[in-house]
């Protein structure tokens, strides 16, 4: 029997909360990192570490973890992810050295990777009408939004107020109450079991593969580091190819090769690498904009960021829905990828000294309007297919899909804006205004090669054989 209306929505509302979380702790962290280095004496390249410890970890397990959660089931997995993530947060706000800082950080990105691993699968298989399911995941992608954006400005009022650790220990309390929720109103489905597949050898093959392939984009924009980038992506290309050699041997393979042959599944979720590498890498590139071109403080770009978030939140929760239940997912993806355009193109024309109304504004609503259809309808054409038995995988897939283009994004648009804004010759705020815009018309073109793959290679979303029963309705 299918859980309540009322059940379904309070377990929407709990694996909401867990995202929101993850996402507020990224940016809030960000803001905090220079109150970190000063108090901890982290190196000026060392306290990078203090966010690619915890994307490291993220983006490695993420495979791993919505495998688990198919043979586990997705909620044991979601709940050991959130209390990992809830003490490693208690571990971090104690902390009195650089080291056990990053070691928390760390497990931090563990405990996320295996609850937002499964909350995708999690979420089609509670609203697997066409309808239903894009309003679910209307209102995930506002709370992905809203906590980017959120994050900059409580980040800048917690740090100044109360010291850098509350923004971790802030997690503790939050996160115990959304664990008891949790474990109140999930749908405790039974997985397949460890016996229907864990491969561990592969396990560890593809988690480090993933691993190093991030830390290579990382620092593919960081001054002298393209030759160890290059080793180290190297390296990562060589363990996935090798995690691919013993999925085809294995006798329980953690990822069957029939699903990674699968060309929805990889022509999807090269367009979910690339929407992503532009939303992370417009909201990287604009913070920068509107602090250093038009001189804004940490708190001030925060909230000159709220009216995007706003805009999602209501399209996601009031417009959205409706046009996917009325046109499919697929229309509502090529319009919003060429609304994302748009609003990339005028971001690059703002001028040297810009108006925030008459400049920025507009350019920022539009890219509101534009990301508040075009998440939700990319991660529903993501999931398209997936069989229940399956949903863990094909969720987890889709995070590290996003989470890649999400590194690529902000490691690409940061080395042009660099690149350009050095070889412009012009003064100060001018070499900087031509880095960022010329940043922006780059990030169009992820959105024009998103586009032509959308019109060109998904036309038909994939069905089931018969017996399954499909996740997501072809609308």
């Amino acid at each position: 029997m299918s859980p309540s209306v009322p059940r379904r929505a309070a377990a929407l509302a709990v694996l909401c909360a867990m995202s929101l979380m993850i996402v507020l702790d990224s940016t809030i962290v960000a803001v905090a990192l220079p109150d970190i280095q000063r108090e901890l004496g982290f190196s000026p390249a060392g306290v990078s570490w203090v966010v690619n410890a915890y994307l490291l970890a993220f983006a490695g397990l993420l495979l791993l973890a919505g495998r688990l959660g198919d043979l586990l089931g997705a909620w044991r997995v979601f709940l050991a992810g959130l209390s990992l993530f809830v003490a490693a947060s208690l571990l971090c706000g104690l902390a009195t050295s650089a080291g056990l800082l990053i070691a928390g950080r760390f497990l931090q990105g563990a405990g996320g990777a295996f609850a937002a691993a499964v909350v995708l699968g999690m979420i089609v298989r509670l609203f697997p009408e066409p309808r239903e399911q894009a309003r679910a995941m209307g209102i995930y992608s506002f709370t992905q939004a809203g906590g980017a954006a959120l994050g900059f400005v409580v980040g800048g009022v917690l740090t100044d107020a109360l010291g850098w650790p509350v923004i971790f220990l802030i997690n503790v309390p939050i996160g115990v109450l959304v664990w008891l929720a949790g474990r109140k109103v999930l749908p405790r489905e039974q997985g397949l079991g460890l016996g229907a597949g864990l491969d561990t050898p592969g396990a560890v093959l593809i988690t480090v593969g993933l691993s190093l392939g991030v830390y290579a984009i990382t620092r593919t924009g960081s001054p002298g580091a393209l030759v160890p980038a290059s080793v180290t992506g190297a390296a990562a290309v060589t363990l996935i190819l090798a995690f691919l050699v013993r999925q085809g041997t294995a006798r329980r393979p953690l990822i069957p090769l029939r699903l990674l042959g699968r060309g929805w599944l990889l022509r999807s979720n090269a367009v979910v690498v690339l929407v992503f590498a532009t939303g992370m890498g417009f909201q990287f590139v604009n913070a920068l904009f509107v602090q250093q071109v038009m001189g804004y403080d940490a708190l001030g770009t925060g909230l000159a960021f709220l009216p995007t978030p706003v805009v999602i939140g209501l399209v996601s929760l009031f417009v959205a829905a409706r046009l996917t239940g009325r046109f499919g997912p697929r229309p509502v993806l090529i319009g919003g990828l060429a609304t994302l355009a748009a609003g990339l193109l005028l971001l690059a024309r703002v001028p040297v000294h810009p108006s925030y109304a008459i400049d920025m504004l507009p350019p920022l609503i539009v890219m509101g309007l534009a990301i508040g259809v075009t998440i939700p309808s990319v991660i529903m054409l993501a999931m398209a297919g997936a069989a229940p038995a399956e949903t863990g995988m094909v969720s987890g897939f889709s995070n590290t899909a996003q989470q890649a283009g999400g590194a690529l994004g902000l490691s690409l648009l940061a080395a042009v804006a660099a690149t350009r804004a050095s070889a412009s010759g012009a003064p100060g705020v001018g070499a900087l205004h031509a880095g960022y815009t010329t940043a922006f018309l780059v990030a169009a073109g992820f959105v024009v090669v998103a586009l032509v793959l959308a019109v060109v290679l998904l036309r038909r979303p994939p069905r089931l054989a018969a017996g399954e029963s499909v996740v997501l309705a072809s609308a």
